[in-house]
């Protein structure tokens, strides 16, 4: 597996499961979780992989996409 692929996993790995938390903690539709995840400053930071964001855990991007929807700004 390349580089960018293993990119790419992780990335689709951590929307998937931030879909799962959003519809958990805010009962939210598949739908409405994936668009706010698609239109999130967090999304952006996430596909930014010289950042390393992806790397990290789902639930810690979690955090920050949470914050982001709880307070309608990126941390």
């Amino acid at each position: 597996m390349s580089k960018e692929q293993q990119q790419d996993f992780l990335i689709a790995y951590t929307i998937d499961r931030m879909t799962e938390f959003l519809i958990k903690d805010f009962n939210l539709s598949i739908a409405e979780s994936l668009q706010f995840i698609y239109n999130s400053e967090t999304y952006k930071k996430l596909m930014q992989t010289e950042n390393g964001l992806y790397v990290e855990s789902p639930s810690y991007v979690y955090e920050l996409l949470s914050k982001e929807y709880q307070t309608g700004s990126a941390a």
